[in-house]
C-alpha cells in the first residue's frame, strides 16, 4: 500500500472512533433489584439482620447505662438509619467512580423503600431481644434491681427470687393513709427486685417491704405474695405530714412567744405563766417545737382560747412523768404494725369465732352491750356488733375487715397463705390523728388509725 493510500484509510477511521466516544453512555442497570430475585432476597435478609443487631445493641447499651428500657422510636430510627446510610453510601460511591446509576428508576426506588420497610419492622424485634438479654445478663451478674421481666430460663437457673411489681393501674391506695403520688407509682410499676432464692416467705416479705421503704421512700406497704414471689395484691400509702395528724381529738397546737429553756425539747410537759400584773398559770400543755423565742404547744381546745396574741409568757418545764399513750406511740411508730378498729357484722365469717382464731393482736373489744374488755381471752367469741381494736400488719387487718363484713366470701382472718403485708407505723393512731368532729367510720364499720 502506498503512503497516500494509508493516509486516506487513517483519515476515514478517525471520525468513526470520535463518533463512538462522543455518543452518550446509556444508564447502567440497577445492581440489586427484584429483577434478580435471589440477590434481592439475600440483600433484604442482610438488611433485616443488620437492623436487628443495631437495635439490639442499642437496647442493651441503654439498659446497661440507664437501667431502664430504651424508647421504641429510638431503636426504630437507628435500624432504618443504618440501612439508609448503606444505600446512600453505595449510590454516592457509584457516582464518585464515574458510573451513572439509575437512582430514580422505578425498580430502584421500590427496592429502596422495601429495604427501609424491612429495617423498620425488624428494629422492634432487635430492641426486644437486646433488652431481654440485658435484663437476664444483669440478673445473673448479681444485680439487685431490674426494670423489666426475666425470662423463664433465667428464673429457673438463677440463684434468686424475682419479685415483679404490678402495673400502675394495679397499684392500690391504702385506706385512711395519704395516697402516694402518681409519679411514685409510675416509678414502682413493673419493677423487678431480686432476692436470694432460699428466703422463707416471711423473710422475703420483710426484705421486700424494707427495700420499698428505704429505696423508694414509701411510708406504708400492704402486699400479698405467693410462694414463688408472685404479687397478688399491692397497695402503698404515704406518711401524713405536718403537726395535725399527731394531735389527739379535742386538742390544738398554738405558737406563742415565750422564753423556753435552752434544753427544752419536743415532748416536755410545760406550763405557760404570766407575771403581769402578778404570776398566774394560764395553761398546761405539751411542747411540740422551739424556734428562738417562739414555741409551739399542744393544749386542749378550750385552753387555747385563753392564750393572748401578744405573748410575753414564761415557760415552766415540769418533771417527766410516765405517759403510756406517748410510749405506745413511739413503739408503734418504729414497728411494722398499725392499728385499726373493726365492727363485726351479723352473719359474717367472724360472727361466733374466737380471738384465738385470728392472726392479729386483739387489744380490746367493745361489745354491743357492755364495757370495753381490754386484752380479751383467746376463748372470747366475737358477736354481732362487737367493736374490735386490732394491732397488726395491714394485710392481716385487711383480711380481718373482709371477714367481719356480712356475706363476704373471703379467706380466713388468721392471715394464712403466707401473704405478707407491712404497714408502716401506727403513730397516727396512738397520737389520735382522727378529729373528733369528723366521722372516721367507714361504710363497713371499720375505723383505722
Amino acid at each position: 500500500m502506498t503512503l497516500a493510500a494509508a493516509a486516506v484509510a487513517v483519515a476515514e477511521a478517525a471520525p468513526r472512533a470520535r463518533t463512538r466516544r462522543a455518543s452518550p453512555q446509556s444508564p447502567r442497570r440497577v445492581d440489586v433489584g427484584f429483577a434478580r430475585p435471589r440477590q434481592a432476597a439475600v440483600t433484604l435478609v442482610t438488611f433485616a439482620v443488620v437492623a436487628a443487631l443495631v437495635a439490639g445493641s442499642a437496647a442493651l447499651a441503654y439498659r446497661w447505662y440507664f437501667r431502664t428500657e430504651i424508647p421504641e422510636g429510638v431503636t426504630g430510627l437507628l435500624g432504618v438509619a443504618v440501612v439508609a446510610l448503606y444505600l446512600n453510601t453505595t449510590s454516592l460511591g457509584s457516582v464518585a467512580i464515574g458510573d451513572n446509576p439509575a437512582l430514580l428508576a422505578p425498580e430502584s426506588v421500590f427496592f429502596n423503600l422495601v429495604s427501609l420497610g424491612v429495617a423498620a419492622v425488624m428494629a422492634p424485634v432487635g430492641r426486644y431481644a437486646g433488652d431481654r438479654l440485658a435484663v437476664d445478663v444483669f440478673a445473673l451478674s448479681g444485680a439487685k434491681q431490674l426494670d423489666g421481666e426475666l425470662t423463664g430460663i433465667v428464673r429457673a437457673v438463677g440463684r434468686f427470687t424475682a419479685v415483679t411489681l404490678p402495673a400502675v393501674e394495679e397499684i392500690g391506695d391504702m385506706d385512711t393513709y395519704d395516697p402516694v403520688s402518681p409519679e411514685k407509682k409510675a416509678e414502682l410499676a413493673e419493677t423487678t427486685l431480686l432476692f436470694p432464692r432460699k428466703l422463707s416467705e416471711e423473710d422475703l416479705r420483710q426484705r421486700l417491704v424494707s427495700r420499698l421503704k428505704e429505696e423508694y421512700g414509701v411510708g406504708y406497704v400492704d402486699i400479698d405474695l405467693d410462694a414463688d414471689g408472685t404479687v397478688e395484691y399491692f397497695a402503698v400509702g404515704s406518711r401524713a405530714a405536718g403537726l395535725g395528724p399527731t394531735l389527739a381529738p379535742g386538742s390544738a397546737a398554738i405558737a406563742v412567744a415565750a422564753d423556753p429553756p435552752n434544753n427544752a425539747t419536743a415532748g416536755d410537759t410545760v406550763q405557760l405563766w404570766r407575771d403581769d400584773p402578778e404570776p398566774k398559770r394560764v395553761v398546761t400543755g405539751e411542747l411540740r417545737g422551739v424556734a428562738d423565742d417562739a414555741v409551739t404547744v399542744a393544749v386542749d381546745e378550750s385552753d387555747a382560747e385563753r392564750l393572748a396574741d401578744e405573748g410575753g409568757y414564761r415557760l415552766v418545764t415540769l418533771p417527766a412523768e410516765p405517759q403510756a399513750d406517748r410510749e405506745f406511740a413511739s413503739l408503734l411508730r418504729n414497728a411494722d404494725e398499725t392499728m385499726a378498729s373493726v365492727t363485726v357484722e351479723a352473719g359474717s365469717d367472724l360472727d361466733g369465732s374466737t380471738v384465738g382464731e385470728v392472726g392479729t393482736v386483739v387489744a380490746a373489744v367493745r361489745p354491743r352491750e357492755g364495757s370495753v374488755q381490754p386484752i380479751p381471752p383467746r376463748a372470747y367469741a366475737f358477736g354481732a356488733g362487737d367493736l374490735v381494736y386490732l394491732v397488726g400488719r395491714p394485710d392481716a387487718i385487711r383480711r380481718f375487715e373482709a371477714a367481719a363484713a356480712a356475706g363476704a366470701e373471703t379467706p380466713s382472718a388468721d392471715g394464712g397463705d403466707g401473704a405478707g403485708g407491712d404497714g408502716g407505723s401506727g403513730d397516727d393512731a396512738a397520737d389520735g390523728d382522727t378529729d373528733a368532729t369528723e366521722s372516721p367510720d367507714r361504710a363497713d364499720g371499720t375505723q383505722r388509725s
